[in-house]
């Protein structure tokens, strides 16, 4: 089996998308073109949906229901129902969880999304049926017709997409909690289900060696021409298992096997075997492609590869710049979306960065992102957005959240219909003060990175941590070049300071007042972040396909993890 021969018809996929996707996308043109009469539509809906819940009888929805205008109905609903995080919540779905029924919406909840919470104990994000057919049903199927717009190509071949566990565990009440995208995933129609490289058991291999290894395995030998996972830090942890496995994914692919070298349970080497059969013409093709270019890269294996998704946006440039020159020339790296456990913002629809959010089935409010801290500051609507401002989410979800808080600083971008779009910048709490400097997370990034353009150092990962009882930051990095000395590592430090005096003018004037002390400069070992994230990734549990540690932080539990990996 050649692998550029290892192509199928994409006629079903392409019809069946497109039909039932393009109907859905001519409803989000429709909803786009009026934004204040789709919000002020969509804002009545969930609240009807949810008056008589305890939380909308609580917040007198059926009262703001009366309103009679766009303008008295939104007026209400910021009277009677104040701004939140998910800590306002948590005793409402604890409530849920033991299986009370409206609550938050009607009914219960379909499942559960888990997800890292401020205070240590972890998020439990409550989906509804409402939430679930529109947002990863009608939605979807958006994003699938999406990709053969603008890559007719997309379904001729595979799909490998990295997911989260689909059931971490049950509720008292019985009810599942884990990935919505695994959840989503295992349900898909069976037309797209036939097109993934591997079945979705794999997703519950608990070790993310073995985890990597079957879905790369699986995934090499295959004409894929489309992958999907949200993180960019992903696709490097899979080309390191490419690396460090490639001989051993020959010989199984030659054989039809997996490896008994990495610990797969036996249940899911079962689910995985009608995937798998004897194909030693492809490791042929795969032991060529190693003596031709001695690391093998996906633009080698995966030649038609048509659609990349994942972040773009944020803090994951440091990984995208690892991604450069790997994939195939012409193939579409699409950026994931505004998107979180919390919600589904919206889809990106072309080769931007920019978000198109879904008006008729989210309300969306918005506070100017210099202004977040005052609790008086005006909240704007949708339709206000000014293109190039920045500002900070607080969304309204058929799923039981109401006003509540994203913690994120997105941008204002060219219209969708007359709907702003909108792209992600930096979490809130991405933003560090030691004593009243505010470095955004994105200053920290451009340092750094401008002081490699200017130095020629380059870097396998870098981080920063505000270092309170000290007044100062702690730098961290891992050079690419082992030969890199301290003395070295703390020159290229003075340059990343200076960058940032020259972005943050109180930065500067804490600095030149000795108020902010001099940064410290720490070489990180080889790999620093895959030990880092393996070790978080024990201690709490969390979905790594959603692992999004900040690069610039004030967390001192984390700051004493990554102590762990400097170099003596």
């Amino acid at each position: 089996m050649k692998i550029n021969q290892d192509k199928h018809s994409a006629f079903v996929p392409n019809f069946l998308l497109g039909t039932a996707g393009g109907i859905q996308y001519i409803k989000l043109k429709k909803a786009s073109r009026n934004p204040r009469k789709s919000q002020e539509k969509c804002l009545r809906d969930i609240l009807n949906y949810g008056k008589d819940t305890v939380f909308g009888k609580e917040h007198r929805f059926s009262y703001i229901l009366e309103a009679k205008t766009a303008e008295e109905l939104f007026q209400r609903y910021q009277q009677y129902v104040k701004p939140s995080d998910y800590e306002d919540f948590r005793p409402y779905v604890n409530r849920m969880k033991e299986g009370q029924a409206d609550v938050l919406f009607q009914g219960r909840p379909v499942l559960y999304a888990t997800t890292s919470g401020s205070t240590g104990e972890p998020k439990w994000i409550p989906i509804s049926e409402a939430y679930l057919t529109n947002i990863y049903g009608k939605m979807n199927k958006v994003w699938l017709f999406n990709f053969i717009k603008n890559r007719p190509k997309t379904y001729q071949g595979y799909i490998v997409s990295i997911v989260g566990k689909q059931i971490e565990g049950y509720t008292p009440d019985g009810t599942i909690y884990g990935s919505v995208s695994g959840f989503t995933q295992k349900n898909c129609p069976g037309f797209v289900k036939k097109l993934y490289v591997s079945p979705s058991e794999v997703f519950n291999i608990e070790d993310y060696t073995a985890r990597n290894y079957v879905i790369m395995r699986m995934g090499i030998e295959r004409n894929t021409t489309l992958c999907v996972t949200a993180n960019p830090s992903t696709m490097v942890e899979m080309q390191k298992n490419v690396d460090f496995w490639f001989d051993e994914y020959v010989k199984d692919i030659e054989n039809g096997t997996i490896t008994d070298k990495v610990d797969v349970p036996q249940d899911i080497r079962e689910a995985c075997a009608p995937y798998l059969k004897p194909n030693p013409e492809r490791a042929e093709e795969l032991r060529e492609l190693k003596r031709l270019h001695g690391q093998v890269l996906p633009k080698h294996f995966w030649p038609n590869l048509q659609l990349l998704t994942t972040w773009k946006c944020g803090n994951t440039r440091i990984y995208l710049d690892k991604l450069k020159g790997c994939f195939p020339e012409g193939m579409l790296h699409q950026e994931f979306a505004y998107f979180s456990s919390e919600c589904r913002a919206g889809l990106v629809l072309d080769d931007s960065i920019e978000t198109t959010l879904f008006p008729h089935f989210h309300y969306y409010e918005f506070k100017k992102a210099d202004e977040f801290e005052d609790p008086d500051a005006r909240f704007y609507q949708l339709d206000e957005l000014v293109e190039g401002e920045q500002y900070c989410p607080f969304v309204t979800t058929f799923s039981g959240l109401y006003r509540y808080n994203m913690n994120d600083i997105i941008q204002a971008a060219s219209p969708f219909g007359n709907t702003p779009r909108i792209h992600m910048v930096q979490k809130v709490n991405g933003i560090v003060t030691i004593t009243g400097e505010k470095l955004y997370e994105g200053q920290f990034i451009n340092a750094v990175n401008a002081a490699s353009e200017a130095t020629g150092l380059k870097l396998n990962y870098f981080t920063g941590y505000a270092n309170l009882p000290e007044s100062r930051y702690d730098f961290y990095y891992e050079f690419e070049d082992d030969t890199v000395d301290q003395s070295r590592a703390e020159a290229f430090t003075a340059l990343v300071d200076e960058n940032i005096k020259k972005a943050n003018i109180e930065y500067k004037a804490k600095r030149d007042s000795f108020r902010l002390h001099d940064p410290v400069t720490h070489r990180l070992e080889r790999n620093s972040f895959g030990k880092f994230k393996e070790y978080i990734l024990e201690q709490t549990k969390q979905d790594a396909s959603r692992f999004k540690p900040n690069v610039l932080a004030q967390n001192e539990e984390r700051h004493e993890v990554i102590r762990r990996f400097v170099l003596e």
